[in-house]
């Protein structure tokens, strides 16, 4: 096994390259998540957290995405010790640990993705992720193929960027944009001006310390906005998101109402 054995994280990883894009799924659906795959995207998101996805659930997901072009990442529902575990064996292999708010939440993070002595990632032998135990040096190299992505979700979080940068292991930093707003006592205003001063600014401190840093937007004209700033990799919206924007564009088109949007946070 060698890093190149996950693309995300060597696409990642490569200086200068053109941005990452992707998406989330919030569907939970297999297919919907397959048919999206086929669609150009870089990467798509398999989020745990706002979903009522489980580890079974997750891992046929994962089986769906594997046959189309794009990478998964998977957002966890928690920091959990047992769950990260499940998850790697499971076959995620690029893995995004939400609310990260300092420097030992992350190095905590890093832990659960890696084998004695670097970490505490429990060992077995025979799962998905070592192909059942086909790959005879899953245990050596396994930490060279995970990718480790932190959420940053709060002003203070954002205040300590460099240091939670700085901490071996952590790969690439993502900012999510809807707690952020909220936590700024701005919930739902992503594209307030303080919200986006705030956001502009956690991408320039990245790329004072050469790390990626990722976020999601919920229209394209609002990622490009964030790949302005110098983001290296986003999201836009959401598969749910897609399908009932496209739904009531096109039932406004044959003469229906046009539903309102609750929120610009549509991921």
């Amino acid at each position: 096994m060698s890093p190149s054995l996950n693309p995300f994280k060597a696409r990642l990883l490569t200086k200068n390259s053109p941005p990452l894009i992707g998406t989330w799924l919030m569907s939970a659906a297999p297919s919907t998540a397959e048919a999206l795959g086929f669609c150009g995207f870089d990467f798509l998101t398999v989020d745990m957290e706002h979903v009522p996805i489980d580890v079974a659930d997750a891992v046929n997901i994962l089986r769906a995405i594997a046959g189309t072009p794009a990478q998964p990442l998977v957002r966890l529902a928690w920091n959990d010790r047992v769950l990260v575990k499940r998850m790697l064996d499971a076959g995620a292999r690029t893995i995004m640990f939400p609310f990260i708010e300092n420097a030992a939440e992350a190095k905590a993070a890093v832990s659960y993705t890696r084998y004695p002595p670097e970490g505490v990632r429990g060992v077995a032998g025979i799962h998905r992720a070592s192909r059942f135990g086909r790959l005879p040096d899953y245990l050596q190299s396994a930490s060279q193929d995970i990718a480790v992505i932190v959420q940053l979700e709060t002003p203070e979080a954002i205040g300590r960027l460099a240091e939670i940068a700085a901490v071996p292991g952590v790969d690439a930093v993502f900012v999510g944009p809807g707690d952020l707003s909220a936590s700024m006592g701005h919930i739902g205003e992503i594209e307030h001006p303080d919200v986006q001063d705030l956001i502009k600014a956690a991408a320039s401190m990245a790329r004072e310390f050469d790390k990626p840093i990722g976020i999601v937007g919920s229209s394209p004209e609002l990622v490009r906005k964030f790949l302005g700033y110098g983001y290296t990799f986003a999201a836009v919206s959401s598969d749910i998101a897609m399908m009932a924007g496209r739904a009531v564009e096109w039932r406004a088109a044959l003469g229906g109402q046009t539903a309102p949007t609750t929120s610009s946070t549509v991921y």
